[in-house]
């Protein structure tokens, strides 16, 4: 099931989801000019040397949130962050939902780190962060509904509650990391998601619409 958009009228502008889909354009577009292998070396998250030197390597648990291995990972992402983000942008406010954001690809990249801490291979791409947004729209717009596209021999469209869909992405997500299914980090979705589920009401709290 891939979500086409939501039934959710978002009150302000999402300045910041449209800044942050411009700023991982930018840097996909740096990747290819630059050389993603040589980017992602040098900026990618890798828990074994993170965990030899936190201080030295902190700075990669923000830069790897905003690289891409390809196309199809930015854009994916991308269009998760648009259907999801304007909303909980709107409940938090733009400086805090920024915040949130950054926060939530951190402790996505830590769960990663915990679940795999020797791990040599580098870790890219802001579906951790963006985990945390769908975290925090299953906690405030559970009963949203999210218009999707299956593929079944012919797609057809299907309108579910946005509590049902995330909590069905959230288990997705549980079972192939439970499987060890290479290539993705599933546990870092589950890190940003559960990172989402307890933060997010703290950041909506103060919230008042303008």
């Amino acid at each position: 099931m891939f979500p086409l958009y939501d039934l959710n009228r978002a009150y302000r502008p999402p300045v910041v989801v449209r800044g942050l889909v411009l700023a991982n354009a930018l840097a996909f577009l740096f990747e290819l000019a630059a050389g993603p292998e040589r980017v992602v070396e040098a900026l990618g998250f890798v828990p074994a040397l993170f965990f030899q030197d936190p201080s030295g390597q902190a700075y990669r648990l923000l830069t790897s949130m905003f690289l891409h291995g390809g196309l199809f990972h930015i854009l994916s992402n991308m269009w998760f962050l648009w259907v999801f983000g304007d909303n909980v942008e709107d409940r938090m406010g733009h400086g805090r939902f920024l915040l949130f954001y950054l926060l939530g690809g951190v402790a996505a990249a830590l769960a990663q780190g915990l679940a795999m801490p020797g791990s040599t291979v580098p870790m890219i791409g802001a579906s951790g962060a963006i985990s945390a947004v769908l975290g925090a729209y299953y906690v405030l717009f559970p009963r949203a509904y999210v218009v999707s596209v299956v593929f079944f021999v012919l797609p057809f469209f299907v309108t579910f509650p946005a509590g049902f869909y995330l909590g069905y992405w959230a288990i997705l997500q549980l079972f192939q990391g439970l499987l060890g299914l290479p290539g993705v980090a599933w546990w870092a979705h589950l890190g940003g998601f559960l990172f989402g589920l307890l933060f997010a009401p703290r950041f909506a709290r103060r919230w008042r619409r303008w």
